[in-house]
């Protein structure tokens, strides 16, 4: 009974330590018969030194609940919200300290030793939180650190996603345009293939036409410098020959003949010289055609060297947005690493908590045998109460006869001692009265 007593009060002492250091006053008193106010408040200060979570922390989202209510008097119910979302969240704080029985009945009508075993259950799982506080820190630190990561990531993957659907919408856009370029292009091309064929062989005719020209030219200045130099021979003979008529004419007859034939081969060669004009006039414009037709293949070009750099610029984003997603990867598997440290760190947080488990079990089993031990000295002691009750009776009893007895014996001594003072007063006169009569002087002593 010593040793519960003891355990109990080392409990209360141990409880009560621990709460004056988080600023609460609390007393044997208060631990003895708990009250609803009390059990809350001492609740709260423990789920507020674990996850930071008050009453006040908790009235932005009371009050949105209270908001997202039809109902327009919210006042009334404004004080069962509050004690719901402080139930809730203690019954999750109840359930992490392995007390799964936690219940509003805790709160609202508390035990005495139901109250003392969730505060021991409390405050241990508050110490062993202290104590892992920096492994929790860091880890709280390296989630934070993730999820701003993440958020930033799936901010570049929207934006790049808002980026690429623009330009497919953009492609999409252009592709009727780029559709109808690729066929003008292919048209222009197949033109230009057979204009390309036709202009080799104008070229080809041109060059003949030049060479036939050069030729005709050639022959037209060798029949000038001929006639050149027919006259100049005509003029040395006229000057040599005897002025003969007859011959005269025959000469001048061969050479009008020499001359209406040279006259027509100079017609003819003029008549070439005009078709090779007219030729040459034609291929100038075919020319002009030509240049036309490259500056559009090369405007097609351009816009081709365009459409290659749009194709460019993809693949671009394309290949950004497989290294984004890369790196997503990544960072899914630090999230998946980070998880499983997370696993391993509540793993080891479950083994903590089956120990603490174990050793609460152990003391509860210490303390359920030092109830029975109590109880079997608890037993012992009725006995011993009743036997002391017996012997106490007994004593009263003797007591009273002792009483009794002392009064008549008081009472018989009281009767003696007056019969002894009556016969000695009336020995006294007696010898009063003898000494009186035998003139004897008596003393009395």
């Amino acid at each position: 009974m010593l040793v519960f007593f003891q355990v109990h009060a080392r409990t209360q002492l141990l409880s009560t330590r621990h709460l004056s250091q988080w600023g609460l006053s609390v007393s044997t008193e208060q631990l003895v018969r708990p009250s609803s106010d009390f059990v809350m408040g001492v609740y709260s200060a423990c789920l507020e030194q674990v996850t930071g979570l008050s009453s006040d922390a908790l009235q932005e989202s009371i009050q949105s609940a209270l908001a997202s209510m039809e109902d327009s008097n919210t006042d009334l119910y404004s004080a069962s919200v509050a004690h719901n979302f402080m139930l809730y969240h203690l019954t999750r704080f109840a359930n992490a300290a392995r007390i799964m029985d936690f219940s509003s009945k805790d709160l609202y009508n508390p035990e005495p030793e139901r109250t003392r075993f969730i505060l021991s259950a409390f405050i241990n799982f508050v110490k062993f939180a202290e104590q892992c506080t920096p492994f929790t820190s860091g880890l709280r630190e390296k989630s934070i650190t993730v999820m701003e990561e993440r958020e930033q990531v799936a901010q570049e993957l929207a934006a790049v996603q808002h980026k690429l659907s623009a330009l497919k919408a953009q492609r999409a856009k252009d592709e009727p345009k780029c559709e109808e370029l690729r066929m003008e292009n292919a048209a222009i091309t197949a033109h230009l293939m057979v204009t390309k064929e036709t202009t080799q062989k104008v070229v080809k005719e041109i060059e003949a036409l030049k060479v036939e020209k050069a030729s005709v030219l050639s022959k037209k200045d060798n029949v000038n410098n001929e006639t050149t130099l027919l006259l100049d021979r005509i003029s040395r003979t006229r000057s040599r020959i005897v002025q003969s008529p007859e011959r005269i004419k025959r000469n001048i007859t061969t050479m009008g003949a020499v001359t209406i034939e040279d006259k027509k081969v100079i017609s003819q060669n003029e008549a070439k010289a005009r078709a090779l004009q007219t030729k040459i006039s034609a291929l100038s414009n075919l020319e002009i055609d030509l240049r036309a037709c490259v500056e559009q293949l090369q405007t097609t070009e351009k816009e081709v060297q365009l459409l290659e750099a749009s194709q460019k610029e993809l693949a671009d984003v394309k290949d950004s947005m497989d290294y984004k997603k890369v790196e997503r990867s990544e960072l899914q598997m630090k999230k998946e690493r980070v998880h499983r440290q997370l696993a391993n760190a509540q793993e080891k947080l479950e083994r903590a908590q089956r120990h603490a488990e174990e050793k609460r079990h152990a003391s509860q089993q210490t303390i359920e045998r030092l109830q029975r031990e109590y109880e079997q000295m608890d037993v012992e002691r009725r006995e011993n109460d009743k036997q002391v009750e017996e012997l106490r009776k007994e004593a009263d009893e003797i007591e009273t006869k002792m009483v009794e007895h002392l009064k008549k014996s008081e009472a018989e001594l009281n009767e003696l001692l007056a019969e002894y003072w009556k016969l000695r007063h009336e020995t006294e006169v007696y010898m009063e009265t003898l000494a009186n009569k035998l003139n004897m002087n008596v003393t009395s002593d």
